[in-house]
């Protein structure tokens, strides 16, 4: 890439892009001080557990390279920008390599400082490779190996211009179609992707160190304490592995492309099939867990109550896996139906919540057939859902009502199509299948009382799923609306001002900020059960779905 183009990426970044980053790097670190803190700021094994999960979990969502998937193809009559210039690549690619980078490194700072005044020092010198999974680094090693040479053998690729779509006769074989979208030379785009890979070696290797180096978490044992980075390499490399194999995928798409002034025809990006072969690989190596959080599964192992042992409570807390899955179903109906998604982004979004809360009433039929009891008096509990979540609820509501005004008002002035009553009536219908588990919990028959309270805090983990789920609908409808209506808004707004038209210059990082925030709600466990007429509250917890 010439010097003089370098100089331009970085001369011409606005001070809104510099702000955000530093923006949510403060709300990551907050966020997981939140996790971690406990009562004397000492750490447990469970709350250590946790706080690594959540580190997984905010750099799995800050690695995807969904934007820029087509880097560098030139499409054929398409309204959208396409990224073709080496600014626009390099801001694609930067956010998800920097994030998650970022992410693993302010997990590993959050941690509390040592308050004991006398620390203990321990004569061993910790190196990275004594806490390193060996296997894993390995096959890391051998991505991002893949991904240099997919990146090296498509800078030796010519770039086509985009050709309209037409055909042209070939004598006994009747007519060739052809056209298509172009793309960039294969340099160019390679430059800004060897660049991105070269930058996620270099803050891995800096992020392991920092990990290996990490002060001694004084409530723990040493054998705990090396686990522990184990667990944080472990994330860390998997995390990393599928943004390397996205970079090949994105190398690969161009290279994949035919030319289109001389045929027509199909094309498979075999990188992104491996790709995808390695995200499936990522996400089954799991990593190790601490012995104090397994000997409970997130309980306390010396107290744990025998409500958390009831086959009833056993089967609601496996239905969380369950509602994991059936957030994915707009994702399968993509796979199954081709073009499926051409339509309003709000329709997935309400498909994917409404599935989790179809899934969330059948698990209270579920649980009604295998353990209700005609004559079992029916429990509600005094307090179905924490004030937290209420208020996340209601906040979320009211998040959604205002970017649907702001998005009717600007489109009206602006005269541009509305994108708003899409994302209303979506939300309308996520609110009405909200009462399918809100009636199932409320009528289901109760559960003989073995454990005082069991049934009502039964009722009462599905009322949190219910209300999780419409929070983190509402916060994400609220972000995709502002994504999806956006650029629309902007383009009119720089011919004819409309009412904030300062608030759609960001309109664009907000959405993207909303959409990331919902998808963290949606993955807030059930931290235990309600209160309930019979009994306190019962420390029963569960896994993250």
């Amino acid at each position: 890439m010439p010097g003089s183009e370098v100089v331009a990426v970085f001369s011409n970044v606005p001070p809104l892009a510099l702000l955000w980053p530093l923006l949510l790097a403060t709300g990551v670190y907050f966020l997981l001080r939140w996790v971690v803190r406990e009562h004397g700021n000492q750490v447990s094994a469970a709350t250590a557990s946790r706080h690594a999960l959540w580190v997984g979990v905010l750099g799995w969502l800050a690695s995807s390279l969904q934007p820029a998937g087509n880097a560098g193809i030139l499409p054929v009559g398409s309204a959208a920008r396409p990224l073709t210039g080496p600014a626009d690549i390099i801001q694609a690619l930067a956010w998800p390599v920097l994030g998650c980078l970022a992410v693993h490194a302010i997990g590993q700072l959050s941690y509390p400082r040592p308050r004991l005044p006398q620390q203990p020092v321990t004569l061993e010198v910790r190196k990275m490779r004594d806490f390193l999974p060996r296997r894993l680094a390995w096959t890391v090693l051998v991505v991002f190996a893949l991904a240099a040479a997919q990146i090296s053998w498509t800078a030796a690729l010519p770039g086509f211009a985009p050709v309209q779509w037409g055909s042209r006769p070939d004598g006994p074989n009747g007519c060739i179609p052809y056209g298509g979208d172009g793309r960039i030379p294969g340099f160019e785009l390679a430059a800004c992707l060897g660049v991105a890979l070269i930058i996620l070696a270099m803050g891995t290797l800096a992020v392991l160190t920092l990990i290996s180096r990490r002060r001694q978490l004084e409530s723990l044992p040493s054998e705990d304490n090396d686990l522990l980075r184990t667990i944080a390499m472990n994330r860390l490399l998997r995390t990393v592995a599928t943004v390397a194999a996205g970079l090949a995928a994105i190398a690969g798409n161009h290279a994949a492309r035919p030319d289109p002034s001389s045929v027509s025809g199909s094309w498979t990006n075999a990188a992104g099939v491996v790709g995808l072969g390695i995200l499936l690989a990522m996400w089954w190596w799991a990593p190790p867990k601490l012995p104090a959080a397994r000997a409970g599964n997130g309980l306390d192992p010396r107290g744990a109550p025998e409500a958390a042992t009831h086959p009833a409570t056993r089967l609601l807390v496996s239905l969380g896996a369950a509602l994991g899955l059936a957030a994915l179903v707009p994702a399968a109906l993509v796979l199954m139906i081709p073009g499926i998604a051409t339509g309003h982004p709000a329709l997935a979004v309400a498909v994917s919540a409404s599935s989790v809360l179809v899934a969330t009433a059948a698990g209270e039929l579920l649980l009604q057939r295998n353990h209700g009891a005609p004559d079992a008096p029916r429990t509600w509990p005094l307090q179905s859902v924490s004030p937290a979540l209420l208020s996340t609820a209601v906040g979320a509501f009211a998040v959604l009502v205002v970017a649907v005004v702001l998005t009717a008002t600007a489109e009206a002035a602006a005269d541009v199509a509305p994108a708003w009553p899409g994302t209303a009536w979506a939300g309308a219908a996520v609110c009405a299948v909200s009462l399918l588990p809100l009636a199932a919990a409320r009528l289901r028959r109760g559960i003989p009382a073995v454990v005082p309270g069991l049934d009502a805090a039964l009722r009462a983990i599905t009322i949190h799923r219910m209300v999780r789920a419409l929070a983190a609908c509402f916060t994400v409808q609220a972000g995709v609306l502002l994504l999806f209506a956006g650029p629309a808004v902007r383009r009119a707004v720089s011919l004819e001002p409309v009412p904030w038209s300062w608030f759609w210059e960001a309109s664009g990082a907000v959405g993207a900020l909303l959409t990331a925030t919902g998808v963290v709600i949606a993955v807030i466990p059930v931290r235990s059960f309600a209160r309930t007429p019979a009994a306190g509250r019962q420390a029963v917890r569960e896994p993250v779905t």
